[in-house]
């Protein structure tokens, strides 16, 4: 049997780019915080990136899938630049008052179930790292550590919460 992978799970906004209160719908508001060397550092232990996200914007029509895209493609490039590779990026599409229940938004653990599958991803050896308790019940549900942080709290302060 091959050997299961680790991976940190990371939300986005407020952990990866700056927080604005509600949803980045443009591209020019999207500002990445300074965490290359900590995702390096997290890397080079051996951990995949994952990106899991809700985008309920997108549901409520404030955004396109196109404008995201570009966005989570600026997010690889900049990362990319440090050496730092982002895995995958999974995101939620939905919005309870606009779309209805799903499995992959946030508190539910979907979006890192389907990145576990995907990557033959050990739960137990990984971590999620979030700034809302959501993020923390999402890992919780799925099977990995969560670890909480606050809106734009540089990453560097949580590595030692990872082995």
């Amino acid at each position: 049997m091959s050997e299961k992978n680790k991976a940190v799970f990371l939300d986005r906004d407020g952990v990866l780019n700056k927080e604005l209160g509600d949803y980045v719908c443009r591209l020019e508001d999207f500002k990445l915080l300074d965490n290359f060397e900590a995702l390096k550092a997290l890397q080079d232990k051996g951990y995949l990136l994952i990106v899991a996200t809700n985008q309920g914007g997108l549901a409520k029509g404030w955004y396109s899938e196109e404008i995201l895209a570009q966005m989570h493609q600026h997010l690889r490039s900049e990362y990319h630049k440090h050496g730092v590779e982002i895995t995958d990026i999974f995101y939620c599409p939905h919005h309870p008052e606009y779309t209805g229940d799903c499995d992959c938004r946030k508190p539910k653990p979907g979006l890192l179930l389907q990145g576990i599958a995907k990557y033959n991803i050990d739960p137990a050896q990984s971590y999620f790292i979030g700034d809302r308790e959501r993020d923390v019940e999402a890992g919780t549900a799925a099977g990995v550590k969560g670890i909480l942080i606050d809106s734009d709290q540089p990453i560097s302060t949580v590595l030692d919460q990872i082995a």
